[in-house]
């Protein structure tokens, strides 16, 4: 039977997730494949530790290049993580005629367009499957399934740790802090989990979804990013007065002249299919111009679920190896580009509804002069939360606004800190998803 061989750099938790899974479900593998798909080599600093699965020691190696440069390897997979030292085994193994699988979002989001370039130069394939959403199959469905259809929306819960957080906030009224302890204790995220609980994650995440969607390398600096380190179980109860739950949404939406494409707690209607995701589980909604909606749902990270979305890309080149197909499919399913660039909206043209919490002295005409300044900047209020007081000090009011532009909301944002009747430190403003299933908030 025909071998497919494959070398693997980096042993952590999804490289032995990857492991096992070859050795587990090996002869269903070969039953699906025809051939026999077998991991030659393993790449790691660390040898010696037990990642719980079984192998032959003499597979490991500490020196990555034994792989680069072993002319029998026909996949090499990457999950190093990080940017220098990956982009460099990666550039070199296409250079010698290797395909590629990685699972390193953060290297493709931010440097994808030298690398989609390398695929083509080099005519190999590159397949990252698990760089989004751990083990739901979003990236073959847009490369693939949705391949006829203009992409209109893509709005997503794409980092389990702050949907963790922000589940257990919300259920249990926790504050943000013990919260994120939890999450920690549990493994859920990384101490600090900065790059989870700040937006990155899910900014890198939806750049290459857009890449995808658009065929055209979005760089993950262009996406507006905010995190959720900033909110309070008061404003979970608050945003539930009015009807809504929060999330860490990223969204991006085809506005024909351009894009929007943004990351940002947000709140959701509690009758909208993302308020239901819950704990540490991803899902992205998407409405295709034929298809119409589209929604993927399943655990966004982890070893098991990660690691059956490398060993799906390892599959879907054997295949293509199998039946002498240099390289099928460029990486983002476009002839790319090479000076094409995507316009980014700047997010101080977005329009939304917005959610606005200040304190402010509890005493008369102070909701005369805060809405005197959202007039001023023509921004009308939709509800008020006036809450009486209860201590000596400042008071909450809430608001939620109608559709106004983020532009003219932040200087009255400006403006009323500037209030001597208002405690600036303590103002909170965060965007509102009033639509429906994905529908622009209206």
């Amino acid at each position: 039977m025909h071998q497919i061989k494959v070398g693997l750099i980096g042993f952590g938790t999804v490289g032995a997730g990857m492991v096992e899974v070859l050795i587990n479900n090996r002869e269903l593998i070969k039953d699906r494949v025809g051939a026999d798909i077998v991991l030659k080599k393993i790449a790691d600093l660390d040898i010696d530790s037990d990642r719980g699965v079984k192998i032959d020691p003499t597979i490991l190696t500490t020196d990555a290049m034994e792989i680069v440069d072993d002319p029998e390897i026909d996949v090499i997979v990457e999950l190093i993580g990080g940017c220098d030292q990956a982009m460099e085994y990666i550039l070199m193994a296409m250079e010698r005629g290797k395909h590629v699988v990685t699972a390193n979002k953060a290297l493709l989001a931010e440097y994808g367009r030298e690398i989609y370039l390398a695929a083509d130069q080099y005519r190999v394939s590159l397949a990252f499957e698990a760089s989004v959403g751990g083990g739901i199959p979003i990236i073959r469905s847009l490369r693939e399934g949705l391949s006829a259809n203009r992409i209109k929306n893509i709005m997503g819960i794409l980092n389990g740790t702050s949907n963790y957080i922000l589940t257990q906030m919300t259920q249990r009224d926790l504050p943000y802090s013990q919260a994120v302890k939890e999450a920690i204790d549990l493994g859920y995220a990384e101490d600090p989990p900065t790059l989870d609980v700040d937006g990155t994650d899910a900014a890198h995440k939806l750049a290459i979804l857009l890449s995808i969607a658009l065929g055209i390398p979005v760089s993950f600096k262009s996406i507006y990013r905010e995190g959720i380190d900033r909110l309070t179980p008061e404003d979970i109860r608050f945003a539930r007065e009015f009807g809504y739950c929060l999330k860490l949404l990223a969204v991006a939406r085809d506005l024909g002249d351009g894009v929007e494409a943004r990351v940002h707690p947000a709140m959701v209607p509690h009758d909208h299919i993302l308020a239901n995701v819950n704990e540490a589980y991803n899902a992205i909604y998407l409405e295709g111009d034929f298809v119409g909606p589209n929604l993927y749902y399943g655990l966004g990270a982890g070893r098991r679920p990660t690691a059956s979305a490398v060993v799906s890309d390892i599959i879907y080149l054997a295949r293509q190896i199998k039946h002498g197909i240099k390289t099928l499919m460029p990486p983002l399913a476009h002839p790319l580009s090479r000076k094409e660039e995507i316009v980014i909206q700047p997010m101080e043209e977005l329009n939304t509804v917005y959610y606005i919490r200040f304190y402010a002295d509890d005493k008369p005409g102070v909701l005369a002069k805060i809405s005197g300044v959202l007039g001023r900047n023509q921004i009308s209020i939709a509800s008020v939360i006036q809450k009486g007081r209860e201590a000596y000090g400042p008071v909450p009011i809430v608001m939620l606004t109608h559709e106004a532009r983020e532009k003219s909301v932040q200087e009255a944002m400006k403006e009323i800190n500037q209030l001597d009747v208002v405690r600036s430190d303590k103002t909170m403003l965060i965007r509102v998803e009033k639509g429906h299933q994905g529908e622009r908030a209206q």
